[in-house]
């Protein structure tokens, strides 16, 4: 590849499908993320090492995006610390890897087999948050104590 072509929003074709490609500038606006955290998450194992140009530019594609959008998900909303992260996102890829085997599969008992390991792993993930949402009402109820110490003092000065 030319030094000077540009790289932006790039397309590559594989197995027959146009596919994008997008520098880590363009990723990292999308997703709200620094481009440091990016190469962290990659460094951890979150995200699987995007191409690179023979410049050694990296190259992620909308799978890289969608990855790192459930990691967001998983960090801000579900409040996961970087190891239930990888926890909660490697039952995701099980998951859609059991789908895509179930969807490939015509026999009725591996069918039947491939629903049975997509319940158990989607179990385990409604146990991670129901564990993680546990832990919050905890900190809700320490908190609301706390308040009310406040509110009791506040009365005892009136």
């Amino acid at each position: 590849m030319k030094s000077n072509e540009s790289i932006e929003s790039k397309q590559e074709r594989r197995n027959g499908i146009m596919e994008e490609r997008y520098k880590i500038d363009e990723v990292a606006k999308q997703c709200g993320l620094t481009k440091r955290t990016i190469r962290y998450y990659e460094e951890l194992g979150l995200i699987t090492p995007p191409e690179r140009t023979e410049g050694g530019t990296r190259l992620y594609t909308r799978l890289h995006i969608e990855r790192l959008k459930q990691i967001i998900n998983a960090r801000d909303v579900l409040g996961f610390s970087l190891q239930e992260i990888t926890d909660f996102v490697a039952l995701r890829e099980q998951l859609a890897q059991s789908g895509d085997a179930y969807r490939q599969a015509e026999e009725v008992e591996l069918k039947r087999s491939k629903l049975l390991e997509a319940g158990q792993m989607i179990d385990q993930q409604l146990r991670m948050i129901d564990h993680k949402l546990e832990k919050m009402k905890e900190f809700r109820k320490e908190i609301e104590r706390l308040r009310k110490r406040v509110t009791e003092g506040l009365e005892k000065l009136q």
